[in-house]
């Protein structure tokens, strides 16, 4: 007996030794995504500035996270004034294993960063100090895309106002922290698509946008439905929100044609006027009023790929209020 009560707390001194060892390996090895590229020096030229803005705005939407957003108001568009300032609060009342604010991305917030910690914080998720950031940004995307584009972003937000205003830091909860630690990867960056090659040029916007993050069923940590297919749920006080399916079935955009996708954008313009919500009343987090400043060739580029894909028949409940 006393044999098998030795073998027993070897065992489990052995697998102790073993969590310990994975801990510290995770905690500081990871994440490994190569060195910052010191030499990388972004120029700002107005063509640059003018693409970053539109990519940030219109395409990437850095400045939907990275702002305040009205959800009092349809689509909750953003609150002037706090445009790249950070504040948007992801916490565990969304579904969040945490609690994750945006932060500051004027020159006030940015000012002492390299262009080379930048892109390599927006293209792999990994801070200067080493640290991951949360995946509500979807780094995974913006790591797959021109480096030329990445760079025009920098530009563009290296000269907004600097805006003085201090955002808390998140904190994942336990033991989320560590796995975030595994979850970047190096960049496996692209070559942007002409144009005139319609398909692959909507492609690889909907990679841009990361439309996938959203429009894909996601559960217990992972994506577990067919890509684009939609089902993705949302938390709100009055109900879930669940994607729409993207793909040509007739559940999802099989119906649509060309038009009536562009003007499915356009018709939150500039002149488009925010409605007021009740209690109860239909919300989404899709940001309509920054994704009508999309290019139209933009966009039925996006229609033309997102045509292409397999058709997935998943039948989408937009909203289901709470009982």
């Amino acid at each position: 007996m006393k044999k098998i009560l030795k073998i027993i707390a070897y065992l489990a001194t052995a697998l102790v030794l073993i969590i310990i060892g994975v801990v510290a390996y995770v905690s500081f090895a990871l994440p490994n995504v190569g060195p910052v590229d010191q030499d990388l020096k972004v120029e700002i030229t107005p063509e640059a500035v003018e693409r970053g803005k539109y990519l940030a705005n219109h395409v990437l939407l850095c400045m939907d996270c990275h702002s305040e957003r009205d959800y009092s108001l349809y689509s909750g568009p953003l609150i002037h004034g706090t445009e790249a300032t950070g504040g948007d609060r992801f916490d565990q009342t969304m579904g969040f294993p945490g609690v994750f604010i945006s932060p500051n991305i004027t020159p006030f917030g940015i000012g002492d960063w390299t262009d080379g910690e930048l892109f390599r914080l927006i293209t792999t998720g990994v801070r200067r100090d080493g640290s991951p950031i949360f995946p509500i940004m979807p780094y995974q995307s913006y790591g797959k895309i021109d480096a030329e584009d990445i760079n025009a972003v920098i530009a563009y937000i290296r000269t907004l106002e600097p805006v003085e205003v201090g955002r808390p830091k998140g904190e994942p909860d336990f033991p989320f922290g560590l796995i975030m630690r595994t979850m970047p990867v190096k960049a496996s960056l692209t070559k942007r698509p002409q144009p005139s090659d319609q398909i692959a040029y909507g492609g690889y916007l909907v990679t841009a946008g990361a439309c996938a993050d959203c429009h894909t069923k996601f559960e217990s940590g992972s994506f577990t439905g067919e890509r684009l297919a939609g089902g993705r749920e949302f938390g709100f006080p009055d109900g879930i929100l669940s994607s729409a399916n993207l793909t040509p079935h007739a559940t999802g955009l099989g119906n649509w044609t060309e038009e009536m996708f562009v003007q499915r954008f356009k018709m939150y313009g500039e002149n488009y006027v925010p409605k007021k919500l009740n209690q109860g009343d239909f919300q989404t987090i899709m940001p309509w009023m920054m994704y009508a400043g999309m290019k139209e060739d933009d966009l039925k580029a996006i229609f033309a790929y997102l045509q292409s894909l397999p058709p997935t028949e998943n039948p989408i409940e937009k909203f289901k209020p709470n009982s």
